[in-house]
């Protein structure tokens, strides 16, 4: 009687051991990822929210944007505040108990542990730099040079069309050329992998078409992302240019309802330091 006492007292050792290493794997926590748009095929060519919306504005055969679209400097600019917030960089302050505006809040840096990406690095190195922090349509005003400030002129993102440009030559999307204009000499991006824009232009189609989803709150932020800071940026209508009457005019439609959304209402359904609804509310005041 003894021993079987004993087995039994050690089977059941064994269980609490067991069980408590249990518990202790399953309170091991990875580390935080970058979140990755994991839509379409995982060996595509995965671009940032800034090559989307320059792609789309590129001239497939010319290499460059239009000389007219002078929406597309600022509209770059927020791409990149959005893009580290969905790295999980930068978050908006919360509104508190006089429920700032989303315009009045502050961006706040939530990591600075660098990206990888030399333009969202550089940003996110000025906004951890900068005390007090400042507002988001502040930071677009900033990095895109367009402020009366001398002293936050030091801010600018050089060259980003041509760096964004350059990334998307190293991914195969682009490639490099030089033209001649009369007066000067200039460097061109032609497209040369057809099926990559083909897919950005399919995926912003289907967003506002076969695919569209009739609350802003259940579409995926880069998605929606997309769609607003390409308008804001004068490029959509690139994407929409193959379209019939019926579904451009449908498409145009759903568009029109994403930029007249009551923003200050859609950012307090979710989570409250969710900066993209800030950087639509700075392109729609």
């Amino acid at each position: 009687m003894n021993r079987s006492d004993g087995l039994v007292q050690r089977r059941n050792i064994n269980r609490e051991t067991t069980g408590a290493s249990k518990e202790s794997h399953s309170e091991e926590k990875p580390f935080p990822r970058d979140e990755e748009n994991d839509d379409g095929d995982s060996k595509e060519t995965r671009l940032t929210l800034m090559e989307e919306v320059l792609l789309l504005g590129l001239k497939d055969k010319e290499g460059y944007t239009s000389f007219w679209n002078d929406c597309i400097s600022s509209g770059l600019r927020g791409c990149i505040l959005i893009e580290l917030s969905l790295r999980g960089r930068v978050e908006l302050e919360k509104a508190g108990m006089r429920r700032k505006s989303l315009l009045n809040r502050k961006v706040i840096v939530k990591s600075d542990t660098p990206t990888g990406d030399v333009l969202l690095d550089e940003a996110l190195k000025h906004m951890k730099d900068t005390d007090p922090p400042e507002t988001v349509q502040s930071w677009i005003e900033y990095l895109s040079g367009e402020t009366w400030n001398p002293l936050k002129l030091r801010f600018q993102l050089k060259n980003v069309r041509e760096r964004l440009a350059k990334n998307l030559v190293e991914k195969g999307v682009l490639t490099t050329e030089k033209q001649n204009f009369l007066l000067f000499d200039m460097t061109t991006h032609p497209l040369t992998d057809n099926v990559a824009k083909s897919r950005l232009v399919k995926k912003v189609q289907e967003a506002v078409l076969s695919k569209w989803v009739n609350d802003p709150q259940r579409m995926d932020k880069r998605l929606l992302s997309l769609l607003l800071l390409a308008h804001a940026s004068d490029v959509l209508e690139n994407a929409f240019a193959p379209l019939n009457d019926d579904d451009y005019e449908l498409a145009m439609k759903r568009i029109r309802e994403l930029v007249d959304l009551d923003l200050e209402a859609e950012s307090s359904k979710g989570s409250n330091g969710e900066i993209h609804w800030a950087v639509f509310a700075s392109f729609t005041k």
